[in-house]
């Protein structure tokens, strides 16, 4: 499972945040990626993260007050100042904790306020993208599709290449994630062929349902051949276990 960062925000969500990292070790991880971290201190993090011998792969910039309906502030015109310390928080903790991808969520947009948000949001990448090149970090954007997330502003790959192509920083790149492309375009891996000199970090859920892969329609058997001979990088298990956590890998076991 050399390949695999299993999402601790969405896989063993039975047991307590940090608690999660021993059970990730326990099922023979040696990657995780997460969501938010800063609720738990970069200290107390640390600490499991060395005990149980893991490396943090990916964190998400903070998304504003999720209870509350934020989901993220980047392409917000009115919280830009918020934006730039959300910045200086995630490289305090991915310096720490040795995490060399952030992703930036865009936040829901009305669609009269479509055009400023695009502005914002392009400036947002470009302030957010040209500091954690310094600490050699690199910020990810994802299209998430609208109807788990309605009104949610990158919600587009097209789209999300044009920004990216904007932006045209080197450390500022895509994160993929094969469930979302199925929903918002469908034949994620001939989309994924196609736009694969700009991805960074991929992701995966089998659709419908967003559980683990064989739980669904996509033809991960092919999906997870053609990354194995053609990504460099890690996938990460991002998806909603549909029975218990740990009984949720038994996919991963055909591979071997």
């Amino acid at each position: 499972m050399e390949k695999f960062a299993v999402n601790i925000s969405t896989v063993f969500t039975e047991f307590p945040f940090l608690e999660r990292l021993k059970k990730a070790r326990e099922n023979g991880f040696s990657y995780v990626e997460c969501q938010f971290p800063y609720d738990c201190t970069i200290e107390e993090i640390q600490r499991e993260l060395e005990q149980n011998r893991l490396s943090l792969l990916l964190i998400n910039l903070l998304p504003g007050n999720w209870e509350k309906g934020d989901r993220g502030i980047a392409a917000n015109p009115r919280r830009i100042e918020e934006f730039r310390r959300s910045v200086d928080e995630a490289i305090r903790y991915a310096n720490a904790l040795k995490v060399t991808n952030i992703h930036c969520m865009a936040g829901i947009v009305s669609e009269s306020d479509q055009e400023e948000a695009n502005q914002v949001y392009i400036d947002n990448l470009l302030y957010a993208g040209s500091k954690m090149a310094a600490y050699g970090i690199s910020l990810l954007i994802e299209p998430i599709n609208p109807f788990d997330m309605p009104g949610y502003f990158l919600n587009d790959l097209e789209q999300a290449v044009e920004i990216l192509k904007i932006v045209d920083l080197p450390n500022v790149k895509l994160q993929f994630d094969f469930y979302h492309i199925e929903r918002i375009h469908g034949n994620p891996l001939s989309i994924y062929q196609k736009y694969s000199n700009l991805v960074e970090h991929v992701q995966i859920a089998d659709h419908p349902g967003r559980h683990e892969p064989g739980t669904g329609e996509m033809n991960y058997k092919n999906i997870l051949q053609h990354l194995k001979d053609s990504y460099k990088g890690y996938i990460g298990l991002e998806y909603n276990p549909q029975g218990r956590s740990e009984e949720s890998f038994e996919w991963l076991k055909e591979l071997e």
